[in-house]
């Protein structure tokens, strides 16, 4: 889970055990049905927080890989731009696909 998500759920689920606890209480304006209302929201964060993280550790290794390729093709396309830049005259660049005027 995110630290934010850990922090909310925290609170909530302090906050609820609080309730639960002066519930007998009463005159506060807080039901039952409330506090088993507020429970289930918290339990379902909870459960979707859980699949969001397996979610991003399966992403992080594709985002890696990803951004390794993008550096690959920069560094290619970089180099064969000089090249190109330095076999033709600026007129041809543009046949290349070079729209550059350097």
């Amino acid at each position: 889970m995110s630290k934010t998500a850990d922090v909310l759920i925290e609170k909530n689920r302090n906050l609820i055990n609080g309730l639960r606890k002066h519930l007998s209480e009463g005159g506060q304006g807080i039901t039952n049905q409330d506090i088993i209302a507020m429970e289930q929201v918290v339990d379902s964060l909870s459960v979707i927080s859980k699949e969001c993280d397996e979610l991003r550790e399966q992403l992080a290794p594709k985002i890696k890989h990803t951004n390794e390729l993008m550096a690959k093709v920069k560094t290619t396309y970089a180099n064969t731009k000089c090249v190109i830049r330095n076999s033709y005259p600026q007129e041809k660049w543009a046949e290349y696909g070079l729209a550059d005027k350097r």
